[in-house]
């Protein structure tokens, strides 16, 4: 796909001075230090609930929920992925619309979102489905896909397998999004043989069978998940304001007239796989394989572009007067060539969303650290576009 307009990218082979003066002179502003410090520590332990692939970092949807739009405010995020801006608005005290495809991201958000208001309650509802899940009709393993089987051993197999139909029947999101944030990990906490955290595969070399056998014995799924529930509530806050979750393409979405901002973050196009990377969390939620077509949906540059077309039309057609659209926009890099997805979403707004003007790009360095994978150079660089409604309807 062609990119209408000069791409603009980054590299900081200056002082941080010097590349802020550089930035300015371009019409572009740097992003805060504080987005690059580790949150874990300090954000509520709800958005820790599972990982999850290009997953914003609350301390940058706390401060673009804050920056762009007031307490009481309707904010809309159609891309909600694990739930970040949604759970950050509401502990703002703004009213959230969230949607998304993923039936991960709609757990996740929905999780966030429907917690329990304390840990006893959760903690009663997690006993009572464990209950209900052992007392159900046994697991038959026979018609458990050979891929899915690898990672367990058939007895915590069963009872994770059980549990997740349970909480399915039950409608309860929190206590599956538990489940899947320990599915598999080499730690003592999580089910799984040796395993990797964030996208599952084995790891048999590193850890063989022979050298660390208790790595490979049955693990109790109860202990395990209360733990779990535990921490999910260590360090949280109330939430002030409704929220709305709907599974949806942003193409249906529809929309109150006159809502106050849309803050989002775009799948990465042509740079993440979320059904590969998903896939062993995908099964336990919907028992089957084939979830790729959310991500030929997503990541393809024609799907990107309807995407971005719907957003605008969107904006166009509903945000309120001086109300803001925050787009988080990924870089990607492909055959050695940096081109900057950024560049066509504004060309798209010109078109599609005419009275709005961009007000704001904000330049964010993505460290190691905030990367989907080891090494991984797919995305090096996001732009924050903020396009201002100045123009009545």
């Amino acid at each position: 796909m062609a990119y209408p307009i000069p791409v603009q990218t980054f590299a900081r082979t200056t002082s941080d001075r010097e590349y802020s003066r550089e930035l300015a002179a371009g019409g572009y502003v740097l992003a805060p230090r504080s987005w690059n410090t580790p949150a874990t520590a300090s954000e509520s332990t709800l958005h820790q609930l599972a990982p999850y692939i290009g997953k914003l970092k609350s301390t940058i949807a706390k401060d673009l929920v804050q920056q762009y739009s007031r307490p009481g405010d309707l904010i809309v995020d159609p891309f909600s992925g694990s739930g970040t801006i949604p759970l950050e608005a509401a502990f703002a005290g703004r009213r959230v619309i969230a949607s998304d495809i993923s039936s991960y991201a709609a757990t996740l958000t929905k999780a966030k979102l429907t917690a329990s208001a304390t840990v006893e309650v959760a903690e009663a509802d997690a006993e009572r489905l464990l209950s209900a899940a052992e007392a159900g009709s046994p697991v038959d393993l026979r018609h458990v896909p050979a891929w899915v089987r690898q990672y367990f051993h058939s007895r915590t197999l069963k009872a994770a397998i059980a549990f997740a139909r349970t909480c399915r029947a039950e409608n309860n999101h929190f206590l599956m999004a538990c489940l899947l944030g320990i599915l598999h990990h080499q730690r003592p906490g999580f089910l799984s043989y040796p395993s990797s955290h964030l996208v599952p595969y084995l790891r048999y070399r590193k850890y063989p069978r022979t050298r660390f056998p208790e790595m490979y014995e049955y693990r109790p799924l109860r202990p395990r998940l209360m733990a779990k529930v535990r921490r999910a509530f260590r360090r949280t806050l109330p939430l002030k304001s409704p929220a709305t979750f709907v599974r949806i393409p942003v193409e249906q979405l529809k929309l109150p007239n006159g809502f106050d901002a849309l803050i989002t973050s775009p799948p990465y196009m042509n740079a993440l796989d979320y059904g590969r990377d998903n896939r062993l969390r995908l099964w336990f939620l919907e028992e089957r394989t084939d979830f790729d077509t959310d991500d030929r949906y997503n990541s393809c540059a024609a799907g990107f572009t309807r995407q971005m077309v719907a957003v605008a039309k969107l904006c166009q057609n509903g945000l309120a007067v001086d109300g803001r659209c925050v787009l988080i926009v990924g870089e990607s890099v492909s055959r050695g060539q940096t081109v900057h997805p950024a560049e066509h979403v504004v060309r798209i707004f010109q078109t599609c969303a005419p009275s709005l003007i961009l007000e704001t790009t904000i330049v964010d360095s993505i460290p190691d650290v905030r990367r989907a994978r080891r090494d991984y150079r797919g995305v090096k660089t996001e732009q924050i576009l903020v396009f201002r409604n100045r123009q009545c309807r």
